[in-house]
Protein backbone atom coordinates (compact mmCIF):
# COMPACT_ATOMS: atom_id res chain seq x y z
CA UNK A 1 0.00 0.00 0.00
CA UNK A 2 0.94 3.61 -0.31
CA UNK A 3 0.33 5.42 3.46
CA UNK A 4 -0.21 8.55 4.17
CA UNK A 5 1.21 9.29 7.87
CA UNK A 6 -0.03 12.58 9.94
CA UNK A 7 0.90 13.59 12.54
CA UNK A 8 1.95 16.98 14.04
CA UNK A 9 4.56 15.03 16.50
CA UNK A 10 7.19 12.81 15.22
CA UNK A 11 10.70 11.53 16.04
CA UNK A 12 13.40 13.03 16.95
CA UNK A 13 10.46 13.99 19.42
CA UNK A 14 9.56 11.64 21.98
CA UNK A 15 6.16 10.72 20.87
CA UNK A 16 7.20 7.44 19.34
CA UNK A 17 3.80 5.49 18.35
CA UNK A 18 4.28 7.40 15.09
CA UNK A 19 7.49 7.03 14.13
CA UNK A 20 7.31 3.31 15.00
CA UNK A 21 4.41 2.75 13.23
CA UNK A 22 5.97 4.27 9.73
CA UNK A 23 9.00 2.58 10.18
CA UNK A 24 7.39 -1.32 11.07
CA UNK A 25 5.01 -0.56 7.77
CA UNK A 26 7.66 0.18 5.60
CA UNK A 27 9.91 -2.80 6.86
CA UNK A 28 6.93 -4.53 5.33
CA UNK A 29 7.14 -3.35 2.10
CA UNK A 30 4.71 -0.38 2.40
CA UNK A 31 5.39 3.02 0.92
CA UNK A 32 4.83 4.83 3.74
CA UNK A 33 4.93 8.99 3.45
CA UNK A 34 5.15 11.04 6.64
CA UNK A 35 3.64 14.63 6.67
CA UNK A 36 4.63 16.44 10.35
CA UNK A 37 5.73 19.18 11.85
CA UNK A 38 9.85 20.60 13.13
CA UNK A 39 10.52 18.93 16.56
CA UNK A 40 9.66 21.30 19.19
CA UNK A 41 7.37 19.20 22.10
CA UNK A 42 7.96 19.20 24.78
CA UNK A 43 9.54 22.25 25.84
CA UNK A 44 7.41 24.34 22.74
CA UNK A 45 11.03 25.75 20.79
CA UNK A 46 12.23 24.04 17.85
CA UNK A 47 15.26 21.53 18.58
CA UNK A 48 18.83 23.27 18.42
CA UNK A 49 20.27 22.33 15.17
CA UNK A 50 16.48 22.63 13.00
CA UNK A 51 15.20 25.83 10.80
CA UNK A 52 11.26 26.21 9.92
CA UNK A 53 11.39 26.15 6.27
CA UNK A 54 8.58 24.60 3.87
CA UNK A 55 10.25 22.24 1.46
CA UNK A 56 11.78 20.71 3.90
CA UNK A 57 12.39 16.91 2.75
CA UNK A 58 14.45 14.13 4.74
CA UNK A 59 14.22 10.22 4.76
CA UNK A 60 14.38 8.07 7.44
CA UNK A 61 15.45 4.36 6.06
CA UNK A 62 12.65 3.57 4.13
CA UNK A 63 10.15 6.32 5.08
CA UNK A 64 9.96 9.67 3.19
CA UNK A 65 9.29 12.84 5.93
CA UNK A 66 8.14 16.03 4.84
CA UNK A 67 8.38 18.53 7.62
CA UNK A 68 5.75 21.82 7.49
CA UNK A 69 6.34 25.34 9.84
CA UNK A 70 3.79 25.74 12.62
CA UNK A 71 3.80 27.65 15.56
CA UNK A 72 5.46 25.86 18.18
CA UNK A 73 4.14 26.07 21.89
CA UNK A 74 3.41 23.43 24.77
CA UNK A 75 2.97 25.76 27.65
CA UNK A 76 -0.28 26.23 29.88
CA UNK A 77 -1.35 29.30 27.46
CA UNK A 78 -4.61 28.48 25.98
CA UNK A 79 -4.37 30.79 23.15
CA UNK A 80 -0.76 29.74 21.91
CA UNK A 81 -1.69 25.76 22.13
CA UNK A 82 -4.76 26.70 19.72
CA UNK A 83 -1.93 28.50 17.22
CA UNK A 84 -0.10 26.09 17.29
CA UNK A 85 -2.56 23.47 16.49
CA UNK A 86 -3.92 25.67 14.03
CA UNK A 87 -1.14 26.19 12.15
CA UNK A 88 -0.01 22.83 11.55
CA UNK A 89 -3.65 21.96 9.98
CA UNK A 90 -3.01 24.93 7.96
CA UNK A 91 0.07 24.20 6.65
CA UNK A 92 -0.29 20.30 6.78
CA UNK A 93 -3.30 20.67 4.55
CA UNK A 94 -1.51 23.00 1.81
CA UNK A 95 1.30 20.82 1.68
CA UNK A 96 -0.90 17.35 1.75
CA UNK A 97 -2.71 18.72 -1.85
CA UNK A 98 0.97 17.01 -3.05
CA UNK A 99 2.36 15.26 -0.57
CA UNK A 100 -0.87 12.20 0.16
CA UNK A 101 -2.35 13.27 -3.46
CA UNK A 102 -2.08 9.78 -4.58
CA UNK A 103 -1.97 7.36 -1.17
CA UNK A 104 -4.38 4.48 -0.58
CA UNK A 105 -4.85 5.15 3.16
CA UNK A 106 -4.27 7.72 5.41
CA UNK A 107 -3.25 7.10 9.22
CA UNK A 108 -4.11 10.26 11.45
CA UNK A 109 -2.46 10.49 14.80
CA UNK A 110 -4.46 12.36 17.48
CA UNK A 111 -4.20 14.54 19.55
CA UNK A 112 -4.84 17.46 18.45
CA UNK A 113 -7.88 17.04 16.16
CA UNK A 114 -6.83 19.45 13.96
CA UNK A 115 -4.48 16.91 12.68
CA UNK A 116 -7.07 15.49 10.92
CA UNK A 117 -7.32 18.56 7.99
CA UNK A 118 -5.20 16.92 5.71
CA UNK A 119 -6.72 13.67 5.58
CA UNK A 120 -10.21 14.99 5.85
CA UNK A 121 -9.73 17.29 2.55
CA UNK A 122 -8.14 14.11 0.71
CA UNK A 123 -11.10 11.99 1.89
CA UNK A 124 -13.49 14.52 0.61
CA UNK A 125 -11.44 15.30 -2.89
CA UNK A 126 -10.69 11.70 -3.50
CA UNK A 127 -12.34 9.53 -0.80
CA UNK A 128 -9.02 8.16 0.39
CA UNK A 129 -10.01 6.40 3.43
CA UNK A 130 -8.96 7.79 6.56
CA UNK A 131 -7.45 5.81 10.04
CA UNK A 132 -7.92 7.83 13.21
CA UNK A 133 -5.88 6.99 16.26
CA UNK A 134 -6.98 8.67 19.04
CA UNK A 135 -4.74 8.83 22.17
CA UNK A 136 -6.76 11.30 24.30
CA UNK A 137 -10.79 11.94 24.84
CA UNK A 138 -11.60 15.10 23.44
CA UNK A 139 -12.85 17.84 25.04
CA UNK A 140 -12.50 15.96 28.43
CA UNK A 141 -9.17 15.82 28.78
CA UNK A 142 -8.73 19.40 27.97
CA UNK A 143 -11.03 20.92 29.68
CA UNK A 144 -9.18 19.05 33.16
CA UNK A 145 -5.91 20.10 32.09
CA UNK A 146 -6.37 23.47 33.37
CA UNK A 147 -5.89 25.04 30.16
CA UNK A 148 -9.35 25.97 28.83
CA UNK A 149 -11.15 28.89 29.61
CA UNK A 150 -14.17 29.07 32.02
CA UNK A 151 -17.57 30.07 32.69
CA UNK A 152 -19.78 30.77 29.28
CA UNK A 153 -16.54 30.71 27.11
CA UNK A 154 -15.77 26.92 28.60
CA UNK A 155 -18.99 26.07 27.58
CA UNK A 156 -18.71 27.66 23.70
CA UNK A 157 -14.40 25.94 24.33
CA UNK A 158 -16.20 22.63 25.20
CA UNK A 159 -19.46 22.60 22.47
CA UNK A 160 -16.88 23.88 19.77
CA UNK A 161 -14.26 20.70 20.08
CA UNK A 162 -17.32 18.39 20.63
CA UNK A 163 -18.18 19.32 17.27
CA UNK A 164 -14.81 19.03 16.05
CA UNK A 165 -14.54 15.74 17.40
CA UNK A 166 -18.04 14.30 16.06
CA UNK A 167 -16.47 15.76 12.42
CA UNK A 168 -13.63 13.81 12.77
CA UNK A 169 -14.85 10.70 13.45
CA UNK A 170 -17.32 10.93 10.52
CA UNK A 171 -14.41 11.24 8.29
CA UNK A 172 -12.99 8.16 9.89
CA UNK A 173 -13.43 5.22 7.79
CA UNK A 174 -11.89 3.46 11.25
CA UNK A 175 -11.39 4.98 14.70
CA UNK A 176 -8.78 3.07 16.63
CA UNK A 177 -8.89 3.87 20.36
CA UNK A 178 -5.94 2.35 23.04
CA UNK A 179 -8.76 0.81 25.43
CA UNK A 180 -11.93 -0.89 25.70
CA UNK A 181 -13.81 2.29 28.23
CA UNK A 182 -12.13 5.10 25.55
CA UNK A 183 -14.08 2.79 22.82
CA UNK A 184 -17.35 3.60 24.67
CA UNK A 185 -16.81 6.79 25.05
CA UNK A 186 -15.93 7.85 21.59
CA UNK A 187 -19.42 5.97 20.34
CA UNK A 188 -20.96 7.77 22.69
CA UNK A 189 -19.59 11.55 21.39
CA UNK A 190 -20.91 10.23 17.83
CA UNK A 191 -18.14 7.03 16.64
CA UNK A 192 -19.95 4.52 14.26
CA UNK A 193 -19.18 1.45 16.65
CA UNK A 194 -18.70 -1.08 13.67
CA UNK A 195 -15.77 1.38 13.17
CA UNK A 196 -14.24 1.20 16.38
CA UNK A 197 -11.26 -1.06 16.95
CA UNK A 198 -8.71 -1.29 20.35
CA UNK A 199 -5.34 -1.67 19.70
CA UNK A 200 -3.35 -0.99 22.69
CA UNK A 201 -0.68 1.43 22.73
CA UNK A 202 2.89 0.00 22.61
CA UNK A 203 6.11 1.59 24.02
CA UNK A 204 9.80 1.94 22.47
CA UNK A 205 11.12 -1.60 22.71
CA UNK A 206 14.57 -0.57 21.66
CA UNK A 207 14.66 1.87 24.54
CA UNK A 208 12.53 -0.21 27.04
CA UNK A 209 13.32 -3.46 28.05
CA UNK A 210 14.76 -5.63 30.81
CA UNK A 211 18.60 -4.63 32.08
CA UNK A 212 20.14 -5.43 35.30
CA UNK A 213 20.38 -2.99 38.09
CA UNK A 214 23.68 -1.26 38.27
CA UNK A 215 24.84 0.68 41.41
CA UNK A 216 25.29 3.86 38.86
CA UNK A 217 21.58 3.80 38.07
CA UNK A 218 21.07 2.66 41.90
CA UNK A 219 23.08 6.21 42.76
CA UNK A 220 21.63 8.40 40.17
CA UNK A 221 18.17 7.53 42.00
CA UNK A 222 19.24 7.69 45.28
CA UNK A 223 18.45 4.07 46.12
CA UNK A 224 18.93 3.68 49.72
CA UNK A 225 18.47 -0.49 50.24
CA UNK A 226 15.13 0.15 51.31
CA UNK A 227 11.90 -0.20 48.93
CA UNK A 228 11.81 2.52 46.14
CA UNK A 229 9.19 3.07 44.04
CA UNK A 230 10.03 5.56 40.92
CA UNK A 231 7.05 7.65 39.10
CA UNK A 232 8.82 8.38 35.22
CA UNK A 233 6.64 11.11 33.05
CA UNK A 234 5.22 14.44 33.39
CA UNK A 235 4.34 16.27 36.10
CA UNK A 236 1.43 17.31 34.75
CA UNK A 237 -2.16 18.24 36.27
CA UNK A 238 -3.76 15.07 35.36
CA UNK A 239 -1.24 12.79 36.42
CA UNK A 240 -2.05 13.04 40.49
CA UNK A 241 1.07 13.65 41.87
CA UNK A 242 -0.23 14.94 45.04
CA UNK A 243 -1.91 11.77 45.90
CA UNK A 244 1.51 10.46 45.12
CA UNK A 245 3.13 12.07 47.48
CA UNK A 246 0.66 12.30 49.92
CA UNK A 247 0.61 8.91 50.59
CA UNK A 248 4.92 8.53 50.65
CA UNK A 249 4.54 11.04 53.71
CA UNK A 250 2.36 8.94 55.82
CA UNK A 251 4.71 6.01 55.11
CA UNK A 252 7.99 7.88 55.03
CA UNK A 253 9.70 5.02 57.55
CA UNK A 254 9.47 2.08 55.05
CA UNK A 255 9.98 3.30 51.56
CA UNK A 256 11.05 6.10 48.86
CA UNK A 257 9.39 7.84 46.49
CA UNK A 258 11.67 9.11 43.27
CA UNK A 259 9.99 11.50 41.12
CA UNK A 260 12.20 11.25 37.90
CA UNK A 261 10.28 14.00 35.07
CA UNK A 262 8.96 17.69 35.05
CA UNK A 263 6.02 19.41 34.19
CA UNK A 264 3.13 21.43 34.78
CA UNK A 265 3.02 20.69 38.32
CA UNK A 266 6.35 20.18 39.26
CA UNK A 267 6.43 23.28 41.59
CA UNK A 268 3.49 22.85 43.38
CA UNK A 269 4.52 19.18 44.27
CA UNK A 270 7.77 20.37 45.31
CA UNK A 271 6.39 22.70 47.38
CA UNK A 272 3.73 20.33 48.67
CA UNK A 273 6.57 17.73 49.77
CA UNK A 274 8.63 20.06 51.57
CA UNK A 275 5.85 21.29 53.11
CA UNK A 276 5.00 17.82 54.50
CA UNK A 277 8.48 17.12 55.61
CA UNK A 278 8.61 14.59 53.07
CA UNK A 279 12.00 13.59 53.05
CA UNK A 280 11.32 9.94 51.18
CA UNK A 281 10.46 12.35 48.22
CA UNK A 282 13.21 12.84 46.19
CA UNK A 283 13.17 14.95 42.40
CA UNK A 284 15.43 13.65 40.02
CA UNK A 285 14.20 16.12 37.23
CA UNK A 286 14.23 15.05 33.16
CA UNK A 287 16.56 12.79 32.28
CA UNK A 288 17.58 11.45 28.86
CA UNK A 289 15.55 8.48 26.98
CA UNK A 290 18.34 6.06 26.23
CA UNK A 291 18.95 5.96 30.53
CA UNK A 292 15.39 5.23 31.43
CA UNK A 293 15.53 1.48 31.23
CA UNK A 294 18.58 1.51 33.89
CA UNK A 295 16.88 3.83 35.78
CA UNK A 296 13.83 1.73 36.11
CA UNK A 297 15.73 -1.17 36.45
CA UNK A 298 17.46 0.24 39.70
CA UNK A 299 13.85 0.99 41.05
CA UNK A 300 11.75 -1.48 42.63
CA UNK A 301 8.62 -0.65 41.31
CA UNK A 302 6.83 1.78 39.16
CA UNK A 303 4.21 4.13 39.98
CA UNK A 304 1.41 5.01 37.26
CA UNK A 305 -1.23 7.75 38.86
CA UNK A 306 -4.04 9.65 37.37
CA UNK A 307 -6.47 12.09 38.63
CA UNK A 308 -10.06 10.75 39.14
CA UNK A 309 -11.82 12.01 36.42
CA UNK A 310 -14.35 9.76 33.79
CA UNK A 311 -12.90 11.33 30.79
CA UNK A 312 -9.51 9.45 32.53
CA UNK A 313 -11.67 6.49 32.86
CA UNK A 314 -10.27 4.96 28.96
CA UNK A 315 -6.45 6.45 29.23
CA UNK A 316 -3.81 4.02 29.99
CA UNK A 317 -0.85 6.11 30.91
CA UNK A 318 2.11 5.09 28.47
CA UNK A 319 4.58 4.81 32.02
CA UNK A 320 2.51 1.65 32.15
CA UNK A 321 3.56 0.20 29.00
CA UNK A 322 7.02 0.98 29.68
CA UNK A 323 7.21 -0.44 32.84
CA UNK A 324 5.58 -3.48 32.11
CA UNK A 325 8.53 -3.60 28.75
CA UNK A 326 11.03 -3.27 31.37
CA UNK A 327 9.33 -6.35 33.44
CA UNK A 328 8.96 -4.62 36.14
CA UNK A 329 5.71 -4.61 39.14
CA UNK A 330 3.57 -1.92 39.00
CA UNK A 331 1.42 0.26 41.50
CA UNK A 332 -1.18 2.04 40.74
CA UNK A 333 -2.93 4.63 41.77
CA UNK A 334 -5.82 5.26 38.84
CA UNK A 335 -9.39 3.53 38.31
CA UNK A 336 -10.79 2.61 34.67
CA UNK A 337 -9.16 0.44 32.19
CA UNK A 338 -5.65 1.30 33.33
CA UNK A 339 -6.55 -0.32 37.14
CA UNK A 340 -8.61 -3.20 35.64
CA UNK A 341 -5.28 -3.95 33.33
CA UNK A 342 -2.84 -4.33 36.18
CA UNK A 343 -5.48 -6.52 38.24
CA UNK A 344 -6.11 -8.73 35.79
CA UNK A 345 -3.06 -9.37 34.36
CA UNK A 346 -1.68 -9.87 37.90
CA UNK A 347 1.32 -7.43 37.23
CA UNK A 348 1.37 -5.23 40.54
CA UNK A 349 -1.04 -3.41 43.04
CA UNK A 350 -3.59 -1.03 42.89
CA UNK A 351 -5.78 1.75 44.40
CA UNK A 352 -8.52 4.01 44.06
CA UNK A 353 -7.08 7.04 42.64
CA UNK A 354 -6.69 10.77 44.39
CA UNK A 355 -6.75 8.44 47.80
CA UNK A 356 -3.56 8.81 49.62
CA UNK A 357 -4.33 6.46 52.42
CA UNK A 358 -5.05 3.35 50.13
CA UNK A 359 -2.05 4.53 47.96
CA UNK A 360 -0.15 4.50 51.26
CA UNK A 361 -1.79 1.05 52.29
CA UNK A 362 -0.01 -0.41 48.72
CA UNK A 363 3.60 1.51 49.55
CA UNK A 364 3.69 -0.31 52.55
CA UNK A 365 2.46 -4.13 50.98
CA UNK A 366 5.26 -3.56 48.19
CA UNK A 367 7.54 -2.49 50.77
CA UNK A 368 6.34 -6.14 52.71
CA UNK A 369 6.16 -8.45 49.65
CA UNK A 370 9.54 -10.66 49.44
CA UNK A 371 11.86 -10.35 46.40
CA UNK A 372 11.03 -13.33 44.80
CA UNK A 373 7.31 -12.73 44.64
CA UNK A 374 8.20 -9.19 43.34
CA UNK A 375 10.38 -11.37 40.75
CA UNK A 376 7.87 -12.97 39.53
CA UNK A 377 5.57 -9.99 39.26
CA UNK A 378 8.31 -8.29 36.89
CA UNK A 379 8.44 -11.12 35.09
CA UNK A 380 5.10 -11.89 34.46
CA UNK A 381 4.95 -8.30 33.37
CA UNK A 382 7.46 -8.76 30.61
CA UNK A 383 5.57 -11.20 29.32
CA UNK A 384 1.84 -9.55 29.21
CA UNK A 385 3.58 -6.57 27.64
CA UNK A 386 4.99 -9.31 25.14
CA UNK A 387 1.71 -10.68 24.71
CA UNK A 388 -0.57 -7.86 24.38
CA UNK A 389 1.62 -4.65 23.66
CA UNK A 390 4.46 -4.95 21.95
CA UNK A 391 5.76 -3.03 18.59
CA UNK A 392 5.36 -6.18 16.56
CA UNK A 393 1.70 -7.09 17.49
CA UNK A 394 0.56 -3.10 17.19
CA UNK A 395 2.03 -3.10 13.54
CA UNK A 396 0.38 -6.85 12.54
CA UNK A 397 -3.22 -5.07 14.00
CA UNK A 398 -2.35 -1.27 12.10
CA UNK A 399 -1.52 -2.86 9.08
CA UNK A 400 -4.93 -5.50 8.96
CA UNK A 401 -6.95 -1.93 10.19
CA UNK A 402 -5.31 0.03 7.00
CA UNK A 403 -5.45 -2.54 4.43
CA UNK A 404 -8.90 -3.23 5.19
CA UNK A 405 -9.71 0.65 4.93
CA UNK A 406 -8.34 0.63 1.65
CA UNK A 407 -9.76 -2.20 0.18
CA UNK A 408 -13.21 -0.96 1.22
CA UNK A 409 -12.61 2.31 -0.63
CA UNK A 410 -11.59 0.52 -3.63
CA UNK A 411 -14.53 -1.86 -3.31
Amino acid sequence: MRIGLVSQWYPPEGVFIPGNLAQGLAERGHDVRVLTAFPSYPHGRTYPGWRQRWRHREEQGAVRVRRVPSYPSHDTSAARRVLSFASFAATSTLAGVSALRDVDVTYVYHPPPTTVAAAALHRLARRTPVVLHVQDLWPESVLHSGMAPTGWASRAFAGGLTRLMRAAYRVAGAVVVISPTMADLVVRQGADPDRVRVVWNWTDDVLFRPVPASAEARAAIGHRGRCTVMFAGNLGLLQGIDTAIRAAALVRDRMDLVLVGSGADEDTARRLAAGLGADNVRFVGRQPADRMADLYAAADWQLVCLRDLPALAGTIPSKLQAALACGVPVIGSVGGDAAALIGSARVGLVAAPEDPRALAERFADAAALAPAARAELGARARQVYLDRMSLSVGVDQFEDILTKAAAGARR
